[in-house]
């Protein structure tokens, strides 16, 4: 009965089927949609990656099999072993000075009115070009203090401390009275009281000579004492002036000094030009020779040789901080909004000062942000090719070579593609465990 009323009773509803879209199943409208992204992420990056791990270990003209050797040649030649040193200095410090920057300017803005504008002008450097930014810095550290603004703030505050001379390309005419003597001139006569001396000089142009400097005027000779006049014995047009004596537009060397020296190499007295080039000693300087020391000819201070071979690096370190402080600075001042404010104050109602709330309290909070901000940069350095070619080309551009530098430079300048792609390939392990790191920190803040 039972399997005769199972046998009569009216069939189950049927197993719902699985639906399709219009054009197929699910999965392969996403394949299709995917596919173009899958094209484009073949040939641009799996494909360059395959050829260049296998190009690698060919030899330059990549018809024969060169095994490691490419990859000893990261060790042992000069020029690489130069850029990985310097990418090491990179990684250090650039991305560690940059975060540190953007952790004071995040945290100091808060406590400003002018927060906003301050966070724009620093986050400004980030809207141009690291191109831009090596053609800005080049100027930047131009030796020349005329045209480098680095140089020209250095000279100008070493010059308010120590004056520098005023005559450093002057130097005897014809028929002068005066040799050289260690950087310096001096008489080769000596000279005794009651005469004139004549201490001619050319060789400053008239627009060089110093703002006090009046016209030239000739000593006249004055009884115990020597006198003479330093000025500059040059007259503009042909067999225009006198040699060896001062004429109307000629100017005194305003501020020269003269020393008095015995036969023994002593200075036995001394003095300074007047504005009118006119000089006088006393009578213990009879008998000496007068010499014009090396201090009044030595050349200007020029600065510093910011892209030498001691300063190159962290000069272009410097531009680098300069452009992407502001970067971590957006960030970290992103994070510290997220802080709650309650943790702060509880800190400083129990006695916490703002330097011990700031190292025990903000910097813990931020240690998530703190680490992908560096993170990233860390990335980043790794290939400022372009920064570190444009600020510091020539000879010091060895000082100051990255592997991305020396990968252009072995694959398009020296012909050597397989060494190329070694660095290519060492590059990429490098930033592999970063990027490695990055992901499962991203990973476990989207847990959370």
């Amino acid at each position: 009965m039972a399997s005769a009323a199972a046998a009569g009773a009216p069939p189950g509803p049927a197993a719902p089927k699985s639906r399709k879209s219009v054009t197929g199943t699910r999965k392969a409208v996403a394949g299709l949609f995917l596919l173009p992204a899958l094209v484009l992420l073949g040939a641009l990056v799996v494909y360059p990656i395959g050829y260049s791990v296998v190009r690698s270990f060919y030899n330059a003209s990549g018809d024969g099999f060169a095994g490691f050797d490419n990859y000893k040649a990261l060790f042992t030649d000069d020029g690489i072993r130069t850029a990985l040193k310097n990418n090491i200095i990179w990684v250090v410090f650039a991305p560690t000075v940059a975060t540190a920057l953007g952790l004071v300017f995040a945290v100091l803005t808060e406590r400003v009115r002018w927060g906003t504008a301050f966070k724009l002008v620093v986050f400004m450097p980030m809207a141009i070009s690291m191109l831009a930014a090596g053609i800005i810095f080049r100027l930047v550290y131009d030796q020349d203090p005329n045209k480098g603004v680095a140089n020209a703030v250095w000279v100008g505050v070493h010059d308010t401390f120590a004056q520098s001379s005023a005559f450093p390309k002057a130097h005897p005419g014809r028929e002068s009275p005066l040799k050289a003597d260690q950087g310096g001139f001096i008489t080769t006569a000596t000279v005794h009281t009651g005469r004139t001396v004549t201490l001619p000089l050319v060789g400053v142009a008239p627009d060089q000579m110093p703002g006090d400097a009046k016209k030239a005027v000739a000593a006249k000779p004055e009884p115990g004492k020597i006198t003479g006049t330093t000025w500059q014995d040059f007259t503009r047009g042909k067999g225009v002036g006198r040699l060896g004596a001062p004429d109307p537009s000629e100017l005194g060397y305003a501020g020269m000094r003269i020393e008095a020296v015995d036969t023994a190499g002593q200075v036995v007295a001394s003095t300074k030009a007047a504005s009118d080039g006119t000089f006088t000693l006393p009578a213990k300087a009879d008998g000496a020779r007068l010499r014009l020391p090396a201090s009044n000819f030595r050349a200007p201070y020029n600065g510093v040789d910011w892209l030498g071979p001691a300063l190159v690096t962290p000069a272009i370190i410097g531009s680098y901080v300069w452009m992407w402080a502001g970067f971590a600075m957006v960030l970290i001042a992103a994070g510290l909004a997220g802080v709650p404010r309650e943790l702060l104050e509880a800190a400083r109602v129990d006695g916490a000062n703002e330097w011990q709330v700031f190292r025990r309290v903000t910097v813990p909070l931020l240690a998530p942000v703190l680490a992908v901000v560096t993170v990233t940069l860390m990335i980043n350095v790794l290939k400022v090719f372009d920064l570190v070619y444009i600020i510091a080309p020539g000879s010091s551009q060895d000082d100051a070579n990255v592997l991305a530098l020396e990968l252009y430079r072995k694959g398009f300048s020296e012909g050597q593609p397989g060494i190329a792609s070694a660095i290519a390939v060492f590059l990429l392990l490098l930033v592999i465990p970063v990027m490695l790191f990055n992901i499962r920190r991203l990973r476990r803040e989207v847990r959370r």
